[in-house]
């Protein structure tokens, strides 16, 4: 069976966008158009049949649009990859979306771009221009032009992914991808790595992991499950957590952020990629999310319908870590 290219699924997508909006099925489609940078793209807003050539859809689509669903008003088509699916179903899940009024526009994924990688390539040379010319990404600047195979650019979490192909859809662009694809990743091998070190040594690499956290809050602004109308470190009354720079005060943060995760991450990515210090959030939420599955065979965001382990109750539920 031969694959559709890029410029076929775009296509394909645009078209199914103005049949939405030109029939009213939608008031707006959430989808991706090209950004003002090379190999970038920044979520869009299409209420015009007539503006769904905007449209495009490529290894840059690296948002998570469900960070927006929840801000919408009347019936919304969402595009979303396997990842973005994921945790679509757990916003279903926990009652935040009413099922009737989402289309989803499901797009079958390969990976994404990791903008830093691309920076770690490039080092101090100025990129002009980049294209993506199938499995290759083509840069260019002034008196030079170079390219390197895309997989060496995708993010990390891409090379470990098993849902390339969204589980949940209304309609599906693109032929259904592998989702154990040959050559990937052994699944939990980084966290691996962490739960192979002491606890000094685990205390000692989060510490300095976390000691560079500036207090921005892009992580919680990125992530589409943080949607509390005001987050636990905003409080004052109880006050749970300090708003100095100390090491002490954000890691707690980060620790009880991602607790508040647990069972419930899709493992997009999204912290990660919205971090502007390059912290490695990915790992901490990772540990929770093996431990999750080891414990209770539970992986967030594949059945709508199944509660998180953490909000439910069983007689036979392990508890170990409680002893």
């Amino acid at each position: 069976m031969r694959m559709e290219t890029v410029a076929e699924v775009e296509t394909k997508l645009r078209e199914l966008a103005g049949v939405l909006l030109a029939e009213g099925k939608v008031d707006v489609v959430i989808g991706y158009e090209r950004g003002t940078l090379p190999l970038r793209t920044t979520p869009c807003f299409i209420r015009e049949a007539e503006a769904a050539g905007k449209l495009v859809w490529d290894a840059t689509c690296e948002h998570n649009l469900a960070r927006y669903l929840r801000s919408q008003r009347g019936r919304v088509a969402i595009v979303a990859k396997g990842c973005d699916a994921r945790a679509i179903t757990v916003l279903l899940s926990e009652r935040q979306l009413a099922r009737d009024q989402l289309f989803i526009i499901g797009v079958a994924c390969q990976g994404v771009v990791d903008r830093r990688k691309v920076q770690a390539y490039l080092a101090d040379r100025e990129l002009q221009q980049a294209t993506l010319a199938g499995a290759q990404v083509v840069f260019g600047g002034e008196g030079w032009q170079e390219s390197l195979p895309l997989k060496e650019l995708l993010w990390d979490g891409c090379l470990t992914c098993r849902q390339h192909t969204p589980l949940l859809y209304d309609a599906l662009i693109g032929e259904p991808l592998a989702g154990d694809s040959e050559g990937a990743l052994e699944e939990y091998a980084d966290v691996a790595a962490l739960e192979a070190m002491t606890a000094d040594e685990r205390w000692a690499h989060f510490s300095s992991e976390l000691s560079r956290c500036l207090r921005c809050y892009a992580c919680r602004q990125a992530c589409p499950l943080c949607y509390c109308p005001e987050c636990f470190v905003d409080q004052t009354q109880p006050a749970w957590c300090g708003k100095t720079d100390e090491t002490t005060d954000l890691i707690t943060f980060h620790i009880v952020r991602a607790l508040h995760s647990a069972g419930r991450c899709a493992d997009c990515g999204a912290c990660s990629r919205a971090c502007p210090v390059g912290i490695d959030l990915r790992s901490l939420n990772r540990k929770l999310i093996k431990d999750i599955k080891q414990w209770y065979g539970y992986e967030a965001g594949l059945d709508p319908d199944a509660l998180a382990p953490l909000a439910t109750f069983r007689p036979d539920d392990p508890q170990e870590f409680i002893e």
